[in-house]
C-alpha cells in the first residue's frame, strides 16, 4: 500500500467516523452496529441514515420515561459548557409534598432565567421556533411543488452590466442560493482561484477507465473553471452557474428543487476536487509520492489522546471541515474547548465501563483554510424531527489556535485547570450573590439591600388613619361614623342609616320608614355590615412602636443594609475580576503564535427546512467586509455582520465559518506579471483557453446590448414620427379652421421651415383634452404679451418679446420659490417651474420658453403673430453648438417621467384611498421605483420618498391582512384567491423592502412574515397544511434580488388643470404633510 493509499484510507475511515458520530448526536442513538447498518442501508447519505433510524425507533415500543431520559442524556454530555455543571438536586414530584413543587417551580424558573440571560432567547420563543420548525418538517416530506421560481433576467442588458470592477454575482437558478455561497467564499481565497484556474485535466484521460467518478469530476472541474474565468473577466453584472449546478445537483441524489445543505455540498465539492487533483498529481509525479493541494490546503492532522476502558491510546486522524456544536455554549472557543476534550467514551464491546474513559484531541497540524461547521439544527427526539438552534453564539475576526496545538499541550493542560479552579470559585461567588440578589424562600424573591429599604420605610412609617366613608366612597353624605370610636348606635339610629345612605344629600327632614323596609333591613344593611375597622390605617405601618425601638431597628437596618450592598459590591467585583482572568488566560505572547483570521462567514436565515444562505468575504485590499447574496454584491460592516451572524436577530445566524492563516500571506496574495512586476487582473489572470472563452461571452453581451440599443433607437425615432405626424395633422387642422381647434397638448414646439427636417420638441405628456390645456398656456402666455405690451415703451415684436419672456419667467420663478402646501405643486403646472427648481442649464430656460412664445395658437392678433414669429425666428437661428439638443431632450424626458411618477402615485393613492388595495399596488410600487430614479438625480426632480414608502408600505400590509383572513376562513376558493394574493403581489414585492435595509420596510416584512408563520402551531385541514408548507418557503426567501413584476400600468390621462386639482385633492384628503418636504 503507498503512503497516499494510505492517507485516503484514513480519511475515508475519518469520514465514516464523523457520520457515525453526527448520527449517534443527531438522532441520541447509542448501538454502533444500528448506526453502521443506517449508514450502510442509505449508502453514506446522512438525511437517509436519519429517516431510517426515525422509523426504526418509531416501531420499537416506547420506552419509560427514566430510560428516555438516560438515552437523551447521551449525545449532549459531550457538549455541556466548560465550568458548568449538572444539576444532582433530583426532586421528586410523584410524592404529594407541595413543598418539592415549590422548589421544583423555583429552579424552572431560575433555570429558565440563567437561558436567557445567557443566550437572550427565552425558553417561549424557543418552543415557538421549534412549533414552526416541526409543522414545517411534518408537511414537507409530501410536499411536491409543481414549478420552479426562478429569477429572471432584466430585458435592459445595461441593468445587468458589470460597474467597473466590481465583484460579480451569482446567479440563483432555483434553490441555488447555497451554492452561490460557498462558491464566492471560495472564489475569494485568491490561492485556491488560481489552482482552479490553472488546472489541465491529465494528459492520458481517454486512457484511464471512465468509472463514474472521472465522468463526473472532470466535466465538473471544467465548468467550475469557466465559472471562474467569467467571475473573474465578464462585462456581466453576474453570471449563470447553471451548468456546475446540474452535475452537482445530479450527484446529491435528490429533488433539483430541494434547497441544498451548505456543510453537505461543501463536503462534496472538496471530495470532487480532491479527487480530481488527485489523478493530475499522480501523473506528474510518477514514482514520487504525489501532493494533493486540496489536501494540502484543506486538511489538517489531530492527534486523538486518550484512555479506553482504563487503556491508553494515541491515534493520529485527519480533518477538513471541522463540526462544532452551538448548543450550550456562549462563544466559539467554548464549542472549541467542549469538541476537543470528551468526558467519555461509550464501549463497543461492553454494554457497561467499570473503568474510566476519556479522550482529548490535540491539532498536530492545521489546513491553511480551517473551516468551522456550526451545527445549528438539531434532531428533536419527542418530535422526531429536526429544529433549528436559534442561540447567540459570538465568534472573533481573529483566532489564535495556540491552546488547541499538540506541541502546548501541557501548557494548556496547566491552563484548563486553573481554569477549572476559577470557574468553580466563580460559581461559589455567583452562588453567593444570587441569594443576594434573589433573597426569601417562595417563588418571588427580590434583592435583599431592597428588603431592608423596604423595611426601613415601614418602620419609619407613621399612620394615618381615616373614616371608612370617606376612604371608600368620598361621594357619601355627611352623617356618616368618623373614624373615632363612637358607642354602639341605637335601634332608631340603625333604622336610619339605610335611607340616609340610600337618599342624597341629608338636607330635608328624613321620612319614617314603612313596614316593608323595616323588614328588609336585618337583611341587607350595605353600610353597617361591610364597613372596615374604624382604626385602620391608609398606608402600611406600624400600630405601636416607640421612639426608642423605632430609633434602634432604623440603625439596625440602616447597618445591615450597608453591610449587604458593601458584600454585594465585593463578590460582583471579585465575578469581574475573575471573568476577566479567565479571558486574559491565552492572552500571553507565547500563547499568540497561530493566528487565523476571519475570510467568510456563511449565514443562513430562516428555519430548519426553509430558508436563505448568502455570505459575508472580507476584502483585504479594500480592508472592507463584502456581502454576497447571488447577484447582489455589496460592500458592508463587521457590524452587519455580527447582527446577521451571531444568532438570535431575524432567525439569522452563521453555519459556517472559514479562517485562513494569517501568517500564509499567499493564500489571499495577488499574482504580478513577472515582466512588468505589475498585479495581474481580470483577464490577465486567466489561461489562454479560458480567455477565448471569456471573450467570446463578452461578445456576445456587447452584440446583445448592440442590439438592445439598436431596438430602442427604432423605437424611439418611430415615436418621433408618429408625434411629427400627429403635429402635421394638428397643424393642418388649425390653419383650415376659422375658430379655435385642438392645438397640441401644452405644446411648446416650434414649426420648422417647409425645407428643413422637422424638428421635433418633446412631448411630455399625451393629453385627452388638448384644448383646454393649450388654452391654458395660451392664456399664460397672452397674459404675459399684454402686460408687455402696456409696461414697454418701444413697440417692435423684439421688444415686446423680450419683455414678455422676462415678466412669464418672473411670474413662474416666484412660483418655483414659493413655500406651499402640499396639495399644491407649481411643477406640475409648468415645465419651467421644474426646471427651475431642479437648476436646467439657462439655455434650457431659454428655448423652452422661446418655444411657448412659438406657439402657433398665438396666432389670434396681428401682434401676437408679430411676436410668434419674432419666437420662431429665434429658435432658427439657434445653432446646436449653443444648445445640446440630446441635454435639451433629457430635461424633458425627465419632466415626462416625472409627470407619469405623478399619475401613477396620484392613481395609486385614490385607489388606496377607496380601499381597492389589490389594483393600488402596481401603482405605488410603481410610482416609488420611477420617483427614486428621479430623485437619484436631485432632491426636486421627484415626489416625498418617505411619503411613497408609507403608503406602498401600507398597500402590502393590508393585502397581507385581506390574504391572511380569506386563508383563515378555510374555504377552497377563498383560500386559493389569498394564496394567490400573496403569491402574486405581495411576495414578488419584499425584495423592494429588504433591498434597501429600513427599518420600518424590515418590521413590515417581519410582521408579514410572522403572521403566516403563526399558523403553524394550529390545527387545520391537511390540504391547508400542505399550501401553507408549499407558501411558507417562497415568503421566508430574503433574498433581495427582484423578480418579474407585472407591466406597468396603463395610466389615465389628464390635462394639466385636471391633473392639478386630482393631486391636490388626493395630498389634502390624506391629511398628512410630507416629512421631508420639497
Amino acid at each position: 500500500m503507498t503512503v497516499e493509499q494510505n492517507v485516503l484510507q484514513q480519511h475515508s475511515q475519518k469520514h465514516q467516523q464523523t457520520l457515525l458520530n453526527q448520527l449517534r448526536e443527531v438522532t441520541g442513538t447509542t448501538d454502533v452496529q444500528l448506526l453502521q447498518q443506517a449508514l450502510q442501508v442509505s449508502s453514506g447519505d446522512l438525511a437517509e441514515a436519519v429517516a431510517f433510524l426515525t422509523e426504526k425507533n418509531a416501531k420499537v415500543p416506547l420506552q419509560d420515561e427514566t430510560t428516555y431520559y438516560q438515552t437523551s442524556q447521551v449525545a449532549s454530555d459531550r457538549y455541556i459548557s466548560v465550568g458548568s455543571q449538572a444539576d444532582t438536586n433530583v426532586i421528586d414530584l410523584t410524592g404529594d409534598d407541595k413543598d418539592d413543587l415549590q422548589r421544583a417551580i423555583a429552579l424552572s424558573l431560575e433555570e429558565s432565567n440563567r437561558a436567557f440571560r445567557e443566550t437572550g432567547i427565552t425558553d417561549e420563543e424557543q418552543a415557538i421556533s421549534r412549533v414552526l420548525e416541526a409543522s414545517i418538517a411534518e408537511n414537507k416530506a409530501s410536499l411536491k411543488r409543481t414549478h420552479t421560481e426562478v429569477w429572471s433576467d432584466s430585458l435592459n442588458p445595461h441593468d445587468r452590466k458589470r460597474i467597473d470592477n466590481c465583484p460579480v454575482g451569482l446567479k440563483n437558478v432555483g434553490n441555488t442560493c447555497w451554492f452561490s455561497a460557498v462558491i464566492q467564499s471560495l472564489f475569494n481565497l485568491l490561492e485556491f482561484q488560481r489552482l482552479v484556474l490553472n488546472y489541465s485535466p491529465p494528459a492520458r484521460v481517454h486512457d484511464l477507465p471512465c468509472n463514474q467518478k472521472e465522468h463526473r469530476n472532470l466535466p465538473f472541474m471544467q465548468e467550475l473553471r469557466n465559472l471562474f474565468s467569467l467571475m473573474l473577466g465578464s462585462k456581466r453584472k453576474y453570471v449563470d452557474p447553471s451548468r456546475a449546478v446540474e452535475i452537482l445537483k445530479d450527484a446529491f441524489k435528490s429533488s433539483e428543487l430541494q434547497q441544498q445543505d451548505v456543510s453537505e455540498f461543501t463536503h462534496k465539492l472538496l471530495d470532487w476536487l480532491e479527487d480530481a487533483f488527485q489523478m493530475k498529481a499522480e501523473e506528474d509525479r510518477e514514482g514520487e509520492k504525489p501532493k494533493n493541494p486540496m489536501v494540502e490546503l484543506f486538511y489538517g492532522r489531530f492527534l486523538a489522546v486518550g484512555v479506553l476502558e482504563g487503556k491508553k491510546f494515541e491515534n493520529t486522524e485527519m480533518f477538513g471541515q471541522y463540526p462544532l456544536q452551538v448548543n450550550g455554549f456562549k462563544d466559539l472557543h467554548e464549542c472549541l474547548e467542549a469538541a476537543m476534550i470528551e468526558g467519555e467514551i461509550e464501549s463497543l464491546h461492553s454494554a457497561e465501563n467499570t473503568a474510566r474513559s476519556g479522550q482529548e484531541h490535540w491539532f498536530t497540524e492545521l489546513p491553511p483554510v480551517l473551516t468551522f461547521e456550526l451545527s445549528r439544527f438539531e434532531f428533536n427526539q419527542a418530535l422526531g424531527r429536526p429544529e433549528k438552534i436559534h442561540n447567540k453564539l459570538e465568534f472573533p475576526s481573529m483566532l489564535y489556535m495556540d491552546r488547541y496545538m499538540d506541541r502546548n499541550r501541557e501548557i494548556t493542560r496547566i491552563k484548563r485547570e486553573e481554569i477549572r479552579r476559577l470557574k468553580e470559585h466563580l460559581t461559589l461567588l455567583q452562588q453567593r450573590l444570587e441569594r443576594y440578589l434573589s433573597y426569601g424562600s417562595g417563588p418571588k424573591r427580590f434583592p435583599l439591600a431592597d428588603v431592608l429599604q423596604y423595611a426601613m420605610e415601614f418602620a419609619s412609617s407613621k399612620p394615618v388613619c381615616t373614616s371608612p366613608v370617606e376612604d371608600i366612597d368620598s361621594s357619601a353624605p355627611p352623617g356618616g361614623t368618623t373614624g373615632q370610636q363612637q358607642p354602639p348606635p341605637s335601634t332608631a339610629e340603625q333604622d336610619s342609616l339605610p335611607p340616609l345612605e340610600n337618599s342624597g344629600p341629608a338636607s330635608g327632614p328624613t321620612t319614617a320608614p314603612t313596614a316593608a323596609q323595616q323588614q328588609r333591613l336585618p337583611i341587607h344593611k350595605p353600610f353597617t355590615q361591610s364597613r372596615l375597622p374604624p382604626d385602620l390605617p391608609m398606608h402600611p405601618a406600624p400600630r405601636h412602636i416607640t421612639e426608642e425601638e423605632l430609633r434602634v431597628l432604623e440603625g439596625c437596618l440602616h447597618r445591615w443594609r450597608s453591610e449587604v450592598e458593601n458584600d454585594t459590591r465585593d463578590l460582583q467585583g471579585s465575578i469581574t475580576r475573575i471573568h476577566r482572568t479567565i479571558e486574559l488566560m491565552y492572552s500571553d505572547k507565547s500563547m499568540m503564535q497561530v493566528p487565523y483570521r476571519l475570510h467568510a462567514v456563511l449565514v443562513h436565515e430562516g428555519q430548519a427546512n426553509a430558508g436563505h444562505y448568502w455570505a459575508y468575504i472580507y476584502d483585504p485590499h479594500q480592508c472592507c467586509w463584502m456581502k454576497y447574496n447571488d447577484i447582489s454584491v455589496t460592500k458592508s460592516s463587521w457590524e452587519e455582520l455580527i447582527r446577521d451572524s451571531f444568532g438570535g436577530y431575524r432567525n439569522a445566524s452563521a453555519y459556517c465559518l472559514m479562517y485562513i492563516n494569517d501568517k500564509k500571506p499567499f493564500l489571499i496574495e495577488e499574482e504580478f506579471d513577472k515582466e512588468t512586476g505589475q498585479i495581474l487582473s481580470g483577464m490577465d489572470k486567466l489561461p489562454a483557453d479560458l480567455k477565448q472563452y471569456v471573450k467570446e461571452d463578452n461578445e456576445l453581451f456587447d452584440k446583445e446590448i448592440e442590439e438592445w440599443d439598436i431596438l430602442q433607437a427604432r423605437k424611439a425615432q418611430q415615436e418621433k414620427l408618429a408625434l411629427a405626424t400627429a403635429a402635421a395633422a394638428a397643424s393642418a387642422t388649425s390653419s383650415t379652421s376659422t375658430s379655435s381647434s385642438s392645438p397640441q397638448p401644452m405644446s411648446i414646439e416650434s414649426s420648422p421651415p417647409d425645407n428643413t427636417v422637422p424638428q421635433q420638441d418633446p412631448e411630455y405628456m399625451e393629453q385627452p383634452s388638448p384644448t383646454n390645456d393649450s388654452k391654458h398656456l395660451q392664456e399664460d402666455t397672452e397674459r404675459a404679451i399684454s402686460k408687455a405690451a402696456a409696461e414697454q415703451e418701444e413697440r417692435s415684436p423684439e421688444a415686446l418679446l423680450s419683455a414678455a419672456i422676462k415678466l412669464e419667467y418672473a411670474r413662474l420663478l416666484r412660483f418655483a420659490q414659493e413655500d406651499t402646501p402640499p396639495e399644491i405643486d407649481y411643477r406640475l403646472q409648468h415645465i419651467i417651474v421644474y426646471f427651475i427648481q431642479n437648476q436646467a442649464p439657462k439655455k434650457i430656460l431659454e428655448r423652452t420658453l422661446l418655444t411657448q412664445f412659438a406657439d402657433r395658437n398665438l396666432a389670434f392678433d396681428e401682434r401676437c403673430k408679430s411676436i410668434m414669429n419674432v419666437a420662431r425666428a429665434k429658435l432658427d437661428l439657434i445653432k446646436p453648438e449653443e444648445v445640446n439638443m440630446d441635454e435639451y431632450e433629457m430635461w424633458h424626458q425627465d419632466y415626462r417621467n416625472f409627470r407619469e411618477t405623478t399619475i401613477l402615485m396620484m392613481t395609486g393613492l385614490e385607489l388606496f384611498q377607496k380601499a381597492n388595495f389589490m389594483e393600488a399596488l402596481m401603482y405605488l410600487i410603481y410610482a416609488h421605483q420611477y420617483n427614486k430614479e428621479l430623485l437619484s438625480k436631485g432632491l426636486y426632480r421627484g415626489h416625498d420618498e418617505e411619503l411613497l414608502g408609507h403608503y406602498r408600505r401600507d398597500c402590502l400590509l393590508k393585502l397581507n391582512e385581506q390574504a391572511a383572513a380569506m386563508f383563515e376562513s378555510g374555504e377552497e376558493p377563498e383560500v386559493t384567491t389569498g394564496l394567490g394574493i400573496m403569491n402574486e403581489l405581495v411576495v414578488p414585492c419584499i425584495p423592494l423592502l429588504l433591498v434597501h435595509d429600513t427599518e420600518k420596510d424590515l418590521l413590515a416584512v417581519e410582521d408579514m412574515r410572522n403572521r403566516w408563520c403563526s399558523y403553524l402551531g394550529q390545527e387545520m385541514e391537511s390540504n391547508l397544511q400542505e399550501k401553507l408548507t408549499d407558501f411558507l418557503p417562497k415568503l421566508l426567501d430574503c433574498s433581495t434580488e427582484i423578480k418579474t413584476f407585472h407591466d406597468p400600468p396603463k395610466l389615465p390621462t389628464y390635462s394639466t388643470l385636471e391633473l392639478c386639482e386630482r393631486f391636490g385633492g388626493i395630498m389634502a384628503a390624506l391629511g398628512r404633510v410630507p416629512t421631508k418636504g420639497r
